[in-house]
């Protein structure tokens, strides 16, 4: 594992009970950093927490990300337990269920569009002006690589992953003279608990899309967010990074 520096710096991860949130909290906590762990499934976080480090460097937060008091409230609980943030790694997000457009439930497509879009507006709206305050911060949103090439019988998915990559170079333009960078990874499937919500034929599909002909590990996931975190990430921001495997093609 390559070291990166992250000591005393204060940092937030979303839907970090588990999977890709997990694996980028554990490789933030090891290069120094403390960690807040936010997600709404409180078994997983209380056992999470306890698993990967001590009441000191590891907080946790029940969050509804649908919820903009709620990661208010979540933000309040955080500056109190670190007295700063500095790092928001917006990572949760759900896949919902496969169906072509026209057949598609419109409340699945609201559902994954309100979490998986409206979840990175709503932390980063709350979590900006601190970041501003301190003069320093990193932001890395999660987003996918059906963000640049639209999976079939996945639009919903596809649509707000691509909507997450756009505000993420927004944001990053916005934020550019505040030493505060914002980028996104796109990675190509990543082997988590998320593949249990698709279908076997899309899984395949995407398998197929992907040259190296093996999904994603966890840990190369948290070993990129984690230098998009770190200081040395300093004339980088509004920037797309693919993590595919070979399937990005621009």
């Amino acid at each position: 594992m390559n070291q990166i520096d992250l000591n005393q710096r204060h940092a937030i991860v979303t839907g970090g009970a588990r999977g890709i949130g997990r694996a980028i909290a554990e490789r933030l906590l090891a290069s120094g950093a403390r960690v807040s762990l936010w997600d709404r499934d409180a078994v997983a976080l209380a056992a999470t927490a306890a698993e990967i480090g001590s009441p000191e460097t590891v907080h946790t937060a029940l969050v509804d990300l649908t919820d903009l008091s709620s990661i208010e409230t979540a933000t309040e609980l955080t500056l109190a337990a670190f007295g700063k943030i500095d790092i928001l790694v917006n990572n949760a997000g759900i896949a919902g269920a496969n169906a072509k457009l026209w057949e598609m439930d419109p409340a699945d497509w609201l559902r994954v569009v309100d979490i998986n879009l409206n979840g990175v507006f709503y932390c980063c709206r709350a979590i900006v002006p601190h970041l501003l305050h301190n003069g320093y911060g990193r932001i890395v949103n999660i987003a996918s690589i059906a963000a640049k090439e639209g999976n079939p019988n996945a639009s919903h998915y596809s649509a707000a992953k691509a909507a997450v990559v756009a505000l993420t170079k927004s944001l990053g333009k916005e934020l550019a003279a505040t030493n505060i960078a914002v980028n996104c990874i796109t990675p190509a499937v990543i082997e988590t608990d998320i593949l249990q919500q698709l279908t076997q034929a899309h899984i395949d599909y995407m398998l197929s899309k992907i040259p190296m002909n093996r999904f994603g590990k966890k840990e190369e996931a948290a070993a990129l967010a984690a230098w998009l975190c770190s200081e040395d990430c300093s004339f980088t921001t509004g920037a797309v990074f693919d993590l595919s495997g070979g399937r990005a093609t621009y």
